[in-house]
């Protein structure tokens, strides 16, 4: 199947579309001329990309509502009738959950099951996405990387929320959206469960490529609080690309699809946070960093790896970037001054569809 022949006219019902990925994705979407009902809160920021993208334009209809609207979330979706659900809505920062916790756990567990719940009413077949995150995983440190099968847990209110998540996922996937049961009910579910992601067009608080560029703006320092901290880092561009590319197969296999997926870089391909900044202020030409000596931060991993083989044997995927070009390329995005967000995203997205043979 050819990717943009797949989303061509199909309706897609896009949660967090507001959002940084969210709005890469759309995109995407409608490049390859697909109909997208966006459903996320308002953007936050003037900057932000969704804004900088004019992203009511790419939309059929944008709702600006919250995922705790059980009532509302359900009508607009039933209403629309999706062919795909691709659900990235949720309160992403570990340590905005700290200060937010309640809200982190409404938002992320009871924002997905109402996703799930609505999907639950459509009258027709429909893939969905759900996106958690890399830290769903009980993480002792020890330098292994996760695969799918390991133990979920989590230390911290987000981390802990998004592993609730996929035990709401499995939860409903067996229970309403059976793959024994496909002929039935017609859904196929997986869940993903992507690395740390880079890009242009991130301007949220508490990530650190943000920060260095905030940093860089105001000629400051950027702070590193866990500068020795190792993430599996990568570009935007490869998880959206494996969402995609997943929904189009589930198509064809949507039993033995429904199931759970890491999105990561190789095991080999790993840096800390300190390299990530170091790399990033290089290729942007500007830019000086110090180290926190606080002992008081709130707790987050040191040492947090994924195994990807799973989706590689599954789609014959592999990553197009490592971190090193992935740093490369967003440093790219926020140094170019000279087009506009919406063309440097586009651009981005054909040189990676090019290099991805796509």
């Amino acid at each position: 199947m050819n990717l943009q022949e797949t989303f061509k006219g199909k309706r897609v019902f896009l949660t967090g579309h507001t959002g940084f990925k969210g709005s890469w994705l759309l995109q995407i979407l409608h490049h390859f001329g697909a109909i997208v009902k966006g459903y996320a809160l308002a953007p936050e920021n003037d900057n932000d990309l969704y804004n900088q993208i004019e992203g009511d334009k790419l939309c059929y209809a944008s709702v600006i509502a919250d995922l705790k609207d059980a009532h509302l979330l359900k009508g607009e979706m039933v209403r629309f009738e999706p062919d795909f659900v691709f659900h990235l809505a949720a309160q992403p920062l570990v340590r905005y959950s700290y200060e937010h916790p309640v809200t982190t756990f409404e938002t992320n567990v009871m924002g997905t099951i109402h996703v799930l719940e609505a999907m639950r009413s459509l009258q027709k077949p429909c893939v969905g996405i759900m996106v958690t995150t890399d830290k769903v995983y009980e993480n002792n440190e020890s330098g292994n990387a996760f695969n799918e099968d390991e133990k979920l847990g989590g230390y911290d209110p987000y981390s802990a929320s998004k592993a609730a998540c996929e035990i709401a996922i499995a939860s409903y996937r067996n229970s309403f959206f059976n793959p024994s049961k496909y002929h039935e009910h017609q859904k196929s579910i997986a869940s993903v469960r992507a690395g740390n992601v880079i890009g242009g067009g991130d301007f949220a608080a508490d990530r650190i490529i943000p920060d260095i560029v905030r940093a860089i703006e105001h000629n400051e320092d950027v702070v590193l609080r866990n500068p020795k901290a190792v993430r599996p880092w990568q570009h935007v561009l490869e998880p959206l690309f494996v969402y995609l590319s997943l929904a189009e197969k589930m198509l064809e296999e949507p039993v033995s699809l429904a199931t759970a997926f890491n999105i990561g870089p190789e095991k080999t391909d790993i840096l800390d946070v300190e390299t990530v900044t170091r790399k990033f202020i290089n290729s942007f030409g500007k830019g000086n960093y110090s180290i926190e000596q606080n002992a008081n931060n709130p707790h987050e991993a040191n040492l947090l790896m994924l195994d990807n083989q799973k989706i590689k044997d599954t789609l014959g995927w592999s990553p197009k970037y490592d971190a090193a070009k992935a740093i490369q390329v967003t440093a790219d995005w926020y140094a170019n001054k000279e087009q506009c967000a919406a063309e440097k995203c586009l651009e981005q997205i054909q040189n990676y569809m090019n290099l991805s043979g796509l």
